[in-house]
């Protein structure tokens, strides 16, 4: 079993120390996909839902929550980054959108939760802005895709369409 990083010896949670780290390239991608009604899919396309540009406007949520992400995340260490770029896919064949997050530093620690964090929110603003015509909209698929950097190297999901 590997040691658990945030719990010190007698059981307490903290965050972890990373002081002695030396800072490296770091980056992280994650996903969310949103299913919706064809009504939905197409009206968020078009750019034609009376509360304004959705994808732009959970384009700058899910880039301000990445840099936020410290604030919501109880241990995520705050950070200075470098990049953040929030983008959508279209899917038509499902009446989906598929978010991608990408997020990259120059640091001693990690940029995974920022990156979920920004697909997370950037789905979640899809939803508040088009629920007045679609409540049943279903947000899915929430994962890191890839990371690069660190101590743990690479790591790129198999078996997810991206």
């Amino acid at each position: 079993m590997s040691e658990l990083t945030h719990i010190d010896d007698k059981g307490r949670v903290r965050m972890v120390d990373v002081t002695e780290k030396k800072p490296t390239r770091r980056a992280a991608v994650a996903q969310a996909v949103v299913h919706m009604t064809e009504e939905t899919f197409q009206r968020i396309v078009a750019g034609t839902v009376a509360k304004g540009n959705v994808l732009e406007t959970a384009r700058i949520a899910g880039v301000m929550a990445a840099k936020k992400t410290a604030d919501l995340i109880p241990m995520c260490h705050p950070l200075n980054l470098t990049h953040v770029q929030v983008d959508f896919f279209p899917d038509e064949a499902s009446h989906s959108l598929r978010i991608e997050g990408t997020a990259r530093i120059l640091d001693q620690t990690g940029v995974e939760m920022e990156a979920l964090t920004a697909v997370s929110v950037a789905a979640l603003t899809l939803y508040d802005m088009s629920k007045a015509i679609d409540k049943a909209m279903t947000i899915t698929d929430i994962c890191l895709l890839k990371k690069s950097g660190g101590k743990s190297g690479t790591f790129t999901r198999k078996n997810i369409a991206p």
